[in-house]
Parts: structure tokens; C-alpha cells; sequence
């Protein structure tokens, strides 16, 4: 990741740090499109996340998905609206990971 990008993460985050290896949130997928989660932002349901396809990098802040599964205590999905794929309750996730 590049260094302006490690930067703006950091400003964003609530925490003023971020991990320094993102791993891709979304299930197992074919696309070349990846997505890790840096950090929450507010607490309005909005988090900055680490994008990546091929060598390309950025960083995009996205609302929160607002699905949640079935049932009583029905467990949310941790991705954001209108993400690929499945929500994370319902598949294995990606083991891709991006260095900061």
C-alpha cells in the first residue's frame, strides 16, 4: 500500500492506527476485486476500507451492509452496502491479504 494511503487511513481511523496486513473480507470469489476492512469511522455505520485490484490501491469509506440472517438475534453482516458476493454469514472468506 502506499504511503499517502497508509497516512490517510490513519487520520481516518478512530484509533489512529491501522493493521498492517488487510485481509480481504468478502467470500470466496472469482473477481479480481478485493476488499479489507481499516477501520470504523463513526458511529453513524460507516468504515474505511482498502480496495484492491491487481496492483492498483485505495482507500474508499462505505456505509455499512444492513443485512442481517434469519431468525431471533439474527447475527449482521460485517461487509457494506452492496458488497459482491455473500454476506459473511453465509460463505468462507477470501484468504487474500494486502501489506500496508
Amino acid at each position: 500500500m502506499p504511503l499517502d494511503l497508509a497516512r490517510e487511513a490513519r487520520q481516518k481511523a478512530q484509533a489512529g492506527c491501522v493493521d498492517k496486513a488487510v485481509p480481504c473480507q468478502l467470500s470466496t470469489h472469482e473477481s479480481e476485486e478485493h476488499y479489507g476492512l481499516l477501520a470504523e469511522i463513526d458511529e453513524y455505520g460507516t468504515a474505511l476500507w482498502l480496495y484492491w485490484q491487481g496492483a492498483m490501491t485505495d482507500t474508499v469509506v462505505l456505509q455499512d451492509c444492513p443485512a442481517s440472517s434469519a431468525g431471533p438475534g439474527g447475527q449482521g453482516c460485517c461487509l457494506f452496502t452492496g458488497h459482491p458476493e455473500q454476506h459473511t454469514w453465509e460463505g468462507a472468506r477470501e484468504a487474500v491479504s494486502r501489506l500496508i
